[in-house]
Parts: C-alpha cells; structure tokens; sequence
C-alpha cells in the first residue's frame, strides 16, 4: 500500500491536500448563500472561520451544549424530572417544545446529564421515575418517546456497564407531524458498479431479505434494460418512513412494498434516498443526480470483495467536494473471504484519513456504537463504516437505527424570498406540466403565481402553482428545504426543462440571468494545463451546460491550483447567484468550484497577463475547445 502511494504523482497528493482546504472555503461562501434561520453551531463557524486558522466543528457543538453565554441561572433538569408538582412539569414541557422545534420535530433527550454535562448521579428508581416523568411532558406536546440506549438500568438496551453506577439514557422524542410538515432527509446513495446499492435499498424499503440473485432490487428500476442488466442508469428515488416511536413503516403483508402515499401518511420522518448509476457510463447522470438532489448526507457503497474502486473514488471525492457528510457501507461480507476483507478496511481507512479526505474512520459493530455516533454526527470529520449482508442480514439493524435517529442537517431559510430548483419535468393526464425539484428558501402556496424560467432568449413565463404534492401527497404549501412538485398553469411540458427555476411573481420586473460569471475554482485533475477558450460540461445545482473558458487570473492552471475563472455558457443564459457550488468535468478532467460575482466585465480582465480574452459578444464569439 506504501508503495503504491509514493507513485503518486506530485500534482494527484497536492490536488488532495488542496481538497479539505477548498472545501472549507465553500462551506463560508454557502453561509452566505443560504444563511440558516437559527445559527447552528456549524453556521457560526462558518462566520468566525475567516479569522480562525484552524477550527474545529465538535467544539462548537460542546460549547454550545455548555450555555456558557448565558448568564441567568438555570433550574437543573434533575429537579424537573424528578419532582411531581404541575409548575415544574410544565417548564419541562417549554424546554422539550423548544428542544424539538430547533431539531425539526425530533430531539435525542440524555436522562441522567444535565444541559453542561454535569451527571445526574440518578439511582435506579429516580431514573424510572424520570423516565416517566419525561413521556408524560412528551404526551402534552403530541410527542413519543423511543428508548434508544441505557447506562447501569439493565435490560436489552444497555451499553456497557461504568465504574460509577449513576443511571443514564439516551431518549429520542419524535413529535406527529403532518404531510406537509414531516422531517425529511436526503441521502445520495453511490458507489462503483456491482456494489450492491440497489439491493441494499429495496432490503432497506422492503424489509426484506435479498436471495442473491438481485430479488431485492427489482422494484427500484424504472426501464425495461435495468431489470435485464441488473445496472442502474438514471436517478432512482425510494422513500424510507420512520414513525413516532423510530419504527420502520413497513407492509403487514410480507414481500409487498407500501406506496409513497401510504408511507408518507403513516411517517414521522421520511429518508429520500437518491440512487445514483454506478457505470462510468452513467457519471454524467450521477453527477448530476448529486448536485441537484441537494444531498444531506451521501451514502457511499463499496462491494467488500472489490474493495474501493473504479468510480466509487470518482463519487467519493465529488462528496467531499461537495462538503456531504459521508458514510460508508461495505456490502456483500457473506460471500468475501476474511482476508479480502481485511485488505477492503485497510484500503478505506487509509483514504479516509488521507489528506483530501481528512475523515475518522468509526467501524460500528454494536447498538451502543450506533446511537453514539449517529448522535455525534453533526460533525463533518466523523465517517461512519458499516459492515453489512443483504442476504443474512448481519447488521442491517444497526442502519436502520442510525438512519432512524441521524440529525436533521442542511442550511435553509424559509422567511427568505422564494426560490425553487426544478429536478425533472413531467406531463401528467388530465392534470397538465409538471416540475419536480428542491424549494431552496421560502415557503410556496397553491394558487400563487410564480415566474419560472429562463428559456433559451433569458426571459420568464408568467404561470401559477394549480397544486403541490410532497412524497405524492397532496399538501397545501411547501417550504424551504423540502422536496415537491408542482403542477403549473398555462405552460407547455416542451417549454420546461432541468435547471430551470420558480421565482415569485414580484413587481413585474424579469428575474436577472447571466450568460457569464466568475467563478473560485480547484482543479482535482487534469492531464496538461487549462487555458482560455478551453471548454467542459458544467455544473450548477440543476444546470447542465457547455461552458467555455473565457478569462483566467494566471497564463494556465493545472491539477491541484486554486484560481479565479471567467465562464461563458455556450448555449443559453441561466439564472445564477453568489455562493452557488459548481462542478465542471470534460473527460478525466474535473474541477470544482463556488460563483463569486455574476457578469463579466471585459474591459477589467481577471489578471493583466491572463493570457487572450474571448470577447463578449455572445452572437459573434465562437469559442473552440482547447487542444
């Protein structure tokens, strides 16, 4: 393995240590874009990290944790849960209301600690007292409480006994929520070919086990060639719901698979799961799939007797580009023999701990493991590994519960002005166009009218919202950070497309679009060097296009430099905005990137000596791929 890495070429290690860097960069620039309604600890960082050389996200969290800002003395839970009189039941009942309305509906409660850490010291009898205590404030705010971990209680659930016999646990409250208010989280599932994120999906779905034979994934494939190859090659979504007390929604009827409907209306919080195609083939499709989805975490796939390979490392580093929290599954541990596996786990600990990487590996082999991690997960340097089978089942338990308790993570605003990113297009009889996407910030209604473009000359039609379905329901609004569609009015199906976006109706005034922008770019890799006039496929969220380079700060660029870009797209103009993340790839070369400033202005080239700047005006310029 040394010597593998020491082959290297110098420009591949200084790309990866440029990586963990850039990725820092973006995530400021992203707080600026989408600025979160309540400061997170994350968001905070973000702010401070411009004069911070070297920060840490988990400190944050345990200062936060500790109220050391706050000034007031504050009454110890202790004394709430273990007291009987009204008064104090219900100040525990505002502090859980305001625990879960930061956590979006669902909040992991720690009997036995108190708000800066400080123990309990609880026997055995007041920790059942505080139990029910805490399930009695639960019910006041239509809330269930689900026992996750116990420490010196005993009974299934308890994790390995302490020196101190102080009783403690960790309780998940979920709170019932409504269709158009249900916790969502979107997982981008990815991985090379053969890995097993189809099968592991509809097991996952389902709740039932594979045969071997690929039984499992069949339900997931939308064309006739999947099912015939058994290889994914477009964006495949499935739903997982969890309800009230972190039970899987599931079918009573073994083998049938419930509707999105039935899941959604019996679900306290759903898990969208992107699958993404795995043949390089497909990357096209994949990339796409991953910035459009707006991931909150990315689930990577790695086949145990193949180990990290082909376009897994491709995947790998666009999520890490992309700063999702990564987690890894390692499938197929039935049929790979001890050694192979082995080689696997040493293979991917050495890259996640690798400079453009920068992870710590966690192996979670036992419920205890699980809950601790799943809770610790709001750090971006942890990356949780599972060992897993879809045939005997070996561990899918453990990821049914980490999925069950993963927090809520992602930047959204819903006071902000509305903003909708459009994923797909459809034509649905008897009902008309519809567009599927991401709601970026603010809140939509049915029956408001809305601008949505821009087509091919820049302009926005004029339409209205006649319904909005999340998960195929129906509901009345949406908000920011949810997935829907709408079904518009007044708009043809051919004159909508990916990329497109659904701004509100405003004073009248056309939205603003560009045809050019600048752009922060890194370079992952790239064979030669990178000048004007050289041309790559784009990415930018939703947005697919053919950009050319018109303007560089530097003569050329090459694998591992960080440089400011003058971009043109080639066909049309798109609507565009400080802080959005982009990916440009054409063949083995890929880069990536956050807009800073919309427009270019040629008469103030990016550097004196940039080398040729391709004029700007778009009908005349023909702009040719660099040799």
């Amino acid at each position: 393995m040394a010597t593998k890495a020491k082959q290297l070429p110098h420009e591949k290690r200084k790309g990866e240590a440029a990586l963990s860097d850039f990725a820092e960069y973006v995530e400021q620039q992203q707080a600026l874009r989408y600025p979160s309604k309540a400061p997170t600890a994350a968001a905070t960082s973000n702010k401070t990290a411009a004069t911070e050389v070297d920060h840490h996200e988990e400190l944050d969290d345990i200062l936060d944790s500790l109220d050391l800002s706050d000034p007031t003395p504050q009454v110890k839970l202790r004394d709430l849960l273990l007291s009987n009189d009204a008064e104090s039941l219900q100040r525990l009942v505002d502090i859980l209301d305001q625990r879960l309305t930061e956590g979006n509906g669902e909040w992991v409660f720690e009997i036995g600690f108190e708000n800066n850490g400080e123990c309990m010291k609880l026997t055995k009898d007041e920790w059942d007292v505080a139990f029910k205590r805490l399930n009695q404030a639960a019910k006041q705010l239509h809330a269930d409480c689900q026992l996750l971990l116990t420490k010196n209680v005993g009974g299934e659930l308890d994790g390995a006994p302490t020196k101190e016999k102080d009783c403690s646990g960790k309780v998940m409250i979920r709170r019932a929520r409504t269709v158009e208010e249900v916790i969502e989280t979107r997982i981008a599932v990815v991985g090379n070919v053969d890995a097993g994120k189809s099968s592991m999906l509809g097991v996952l779905v389902k709740g039932d086990l594979d045969d071997g034979r690929g039984k499992a994934r069949v339900n997931l494939f939308r064309h006739k060639h999947e099912i015939e190859t058994g290889r994914t090659s477009s964006v495949g979504m499935e739903i997982m719901g969890f309800d009230t007390k972190g039970q899987v929604v599931v079918s009573d009827t073994p083998g049938r698979k419930l509707s999105w409907e039935e899941i959604g209306k019996r679900s306290a919080k759903v898990i969208t799961f992107t699958d993404l195609a795995g043949h390089e083939r497909y990357l096209r499709t994949t990339v796409f799939g991953l910035l459009s989805s707006s991931p909150n975490y990315c689930l990577l796939m790695v086949a145990a007797n193949n180990g990290l390979i082909g376009m897994s490392k491709e995947h790998l580093g666009i999520a890490l580009a992309l700063n999702v929290p990564v987690m890894v599954v390692i499938t197929k541990i039935d049929i790979c023999p001890p050694q192979i596996l082995e080689q696997t786990i040493t293979q991917i600990t050495r890259i996640l701990k690798s400079p453009g990487a920068r992870k710590i590996p966690i192996f979670i082999k036992n419920h205890e493991e699980c809950i601790n991690t799943a809770t610790q997960f709001v750090s971006q340097r942890i990356c949780p590994i599972f060992q897993v089978s879809n045939v005997t089942g070996e561990n899918l338990d453990l990821v049914r519960s980490f999925l069950n308790i993963l927090p809520h993570h992602g930047r959204y605003d819903s006071d902000a002005p509305f903003e909708f990113h459009v994923n797909d297009t459809f034509s649905v009889p008897h009902v008309g166009t519809v567009v599927s996407g991401i709601v970026k910030s603010g809140v939509i209604h049915a029956g408001d009218e809305v601008l949505i473009g821009p087509d091919s000359l820049g302009h926005f039609t004029q339409t209205s919202i006649r319904s909005i379905e999340r998960k195929r329901i129906g509901v009345p609004a949406a908000s920011a950070g949810q997935s829907a569609s709408f079904a518009l009015r007044r708009v043809r199906r051919k004159d909508v497309r990916k990329g497109m976006v659904v701004l509100p109706k405003g004073d009248g005034s056309q939205p603003k679009v560009f045809r050019e922008f600048v752009a922060e770019v890194l370079i992952l890799s790239h064979a030669t060097t990178i000048k004007t006039k050289y041309q790559a496929m784009l990415h930018v969220g939703p947005v697919s296009q053919t950009c050319a380079i018109i303007d560089v700060d530097r003569p050329f660029i090459r694998t591992g430099d960080r440089a400011t870009v003058a971009f043109r797209f080639v066909q049309r103009p798109e609507y565009l905005a400080p802080g959005d993340r982009l990916l440009f790839r054409e063949g083995r070369t890929k880069g990536l990137g956050i807009v800073k400033s919309v427009g270019y202005d040629p008469s103030k080239p990016l550097s004196s000596g940039g080398g040729d700047v391709v004029g700007s005006d778009d009908s005349t310029s023909k702009v040719t791929a660099d040799a």
